[in-house]
């Protein structure tokens, strides 16, 4: 499976679209479990309990600073020292850093907005802190088992869904102590369970499909653009 983005940008990993393909060979093959091969790796999907739902491993997180990777060296990405704005007032600050098959920043914040999601995109798409541009994600932690999320998505800019972004933003979550280990993640287009797994340390992801449409690429578009 390869990935790509609306600006035509090969993306290294996309939970929710792994979990649209693997519903769709589900029903057409009758089977249960897929695994798919991915620029991030190998990538196990299952189907869920219940109709139109699947679940995918996501993996290992990634949390030094040569793995997300970093311009430079933190020893703690739980919380870099980094920040948006002023430096006497800042907008935003101490992201927490995480790969969860492409590179996130995840900034807490008390309330999340649209505006200031995509003015942080914009703001981060550049920064030297990262030698490839990252996905950038607000977060608001509600409680215990639930977070809200807004994503710049690398490639795409502000987006409804970030599947990858969900599980980073779980998993920092985690690790600052802010949440258990199993949330629910809920972003404009819907909400995904989150679940780090004990023993592991596998990211699974469950979350709702449903169909829309389909169409065809004509193969010609493809070889336009150098794509085997």
């Amino acid at each position: 499976m390869r990935i790509y983005n609306n600006d035509g940008s090969e993306a290294g990993a996309c939970g929710n679209g792994m979990r649209c393909i693997a519903d769709l060979l589900f029903t057409e093959t009758g089977k249960r479990t897929l695994t798919f091969e991915t620029k991030a790796g190998l990538i196990n999907c299952w189907k869920g309990a219940a109709p139109l739902v699947s679940t995918v491993d996501m993996g290992l997180p990634r949390f030094a600073w040569n793995e997300i990777p970093l311009s430079e060296e933190f020893r703690d990405t739980r919380a870099i020292e980094l920040q948006i704005g002023p430096i006497d007032a800042p907008v935003l600050h101490s992201p927490s850093v995480v790969n969860m098959g492409n590179p996130h920043a995840i900034f807490w914040v008390e309330d999340v907005t649209p505006t200031t999601s995509a003015r942080s995109g914009r703001s981060w798409r550049t920064t030297r802190c990262f030698p490839s541009a990252p996905n950038i994600s607000l977060a608001a932690v509600t409680s215990r088992e639930h977070i809200v999320l807004r994503t710049w998505e690398r490639g795409a800019g502000l987006t409804k869904a970030c599947g990858s972004a969900a599980c980073a933003a779980a998993v920092a979550a985690a690790r600052l102590r802010r949440t258990g280990r199993q949330v629910t993640v809920t972003l404009p287009g819907g909400d995904l369970l989150i679940d780090w797994r004990e023993g592991d340390d596998h990211v699974l992801m469950t979350g709702p499909v449903e169909y829309e449409y389909e169409g065809r690429f004509d193969p010609a578009l493809f070889a336009a653009v150098g794509v085997a």
